[in-house]
């Protein structure tokens, strides 16, 4: 099998290209690229049509375990800048940057979040790397895009400055609205359960308490023990409404359901977006999509 620091070499060697410094360089637009869909969204609107953009994890892709591919070689190798989420979500990141000696500037977007603890990964605790499920996160990402694209391409800065100007006053709107639409909700009601502990930072922001299923990861299969375990949880903790995610399998939640009588209260999107012709093509859009499930099912 080839490996990817081969692939690189050829790519690079192919195209006369020093990796990260494209040919006509001066001409072109940034060509700038994100790990997964979700923060895709978020670098598209800071460069807006004066960069170019690829996505590495599509929509409805599991960044957790992601095999990167020789293609994704070639479009590091040809980067002018990669933006990365960092935090640990992408474990197989530095691998593939690696591989491509890319010399482009990797800018980690959740620099200057507080961090609040995820899972644990051989007995440490690590930091919960979905930091953009609360909007207040999602503007300081925007902030660290902005400022990676203006260092990367001086001449676009005023560009990227007004394009972070229009995208804040839309997050600061959908702040608002998430925090209207949950208000009604009685506190009693505020508990559900997800398959992963992916919706902590939004829990923490806007008052509902996610129980991530114990034990249970999307990168392997639950054992039957640990199944029971998660039923017996449910139990214990009075759970209003099951939640399936985009990026896990539907069959476990569906069958705890059948046995606890706990409603499934619908499809939240966690790690991923969904395709343009999906409810969450977009950031906002995941965003309010997940907004009307949970409500629809706390309320209900």
């Amino acid at each position: 099998m080839v490996s990817l620091t081969a692939v690189a070499a050829a790519v690079a060697a192919a195209a006369g290209l020093v990796p990260g410094r494209g040919q006509n360089k001066t001409q072109d637009r940034p060509r700038a690229v994100a790990t997964f869909s979700i923060l895709g969204d978020l670098v598209g609107n800071v460069g807006g049509e004066h960069a170019e953009l690829a996505t590495l994890v599509g929509p409805n892709g599991d960044v957790h375990v992601y095999a990167p591919t020789p293609g994704d070689v070639k479009t590091i190798v040809a980067a002018t800048i990669v933006f990365v989420n960092g935090l640990g979500l992408e474990g197989w990141i530095d691998r593939l940057i690696a591989a491509s000696a890319t010399r482009a500037p990797v800018v980690v977007t959740s620099a200057g979040i507080k961090t609040r603890s995820g899972s644990r990964s051989h007995d440490q605790a690590v930091s919960d790397p979905h930091a953009w499920q609360s909007v207040a996160n999602a503007k300081i990402y925007i902030e660290n895009i902005k400022d990676g694209f203006s260092a990367a391409d001086r001449t676009g800065e005023k560009n990227y400055q007004n394009n972070v100007g229009a995208y804040l006053a839309q997050l600061d709107a959908l702040d608002r609205e998430i925090k209207a639409a949950i208000a009604p909700i009685p506190s009693a009601r505020r508990k559900v359960i997800t398959t992963h502990n992916a919706f902590g930072y939004f829990g923490d922001a806007y008052g509902i308490e996610f129980i991530a299923a114990e034990s249970l990861s999307t990168e392997a299969e639950p054992s039957a023990r640990e199944v029971a375990r998660l039923i017996e949880q449910i139990r214990r903790e009075n759970v209003t409404a099951l939640f399936l995610e985009n990026v896990a399998d539907s069959r476990l939640l569906q069958r705890i359901a059948a046995e606890t009588g706990v409603r499934i209260g619908g499809k939240l999107y966690s790690d991923a977006l969904s395709p343009p012709d999906g409810p969450a093509a977009t950031y906002i859009e995941m965003m309010r999509s997940n907004v009307r499930e949970l409500t629809s099912a706390l309320t209900s």
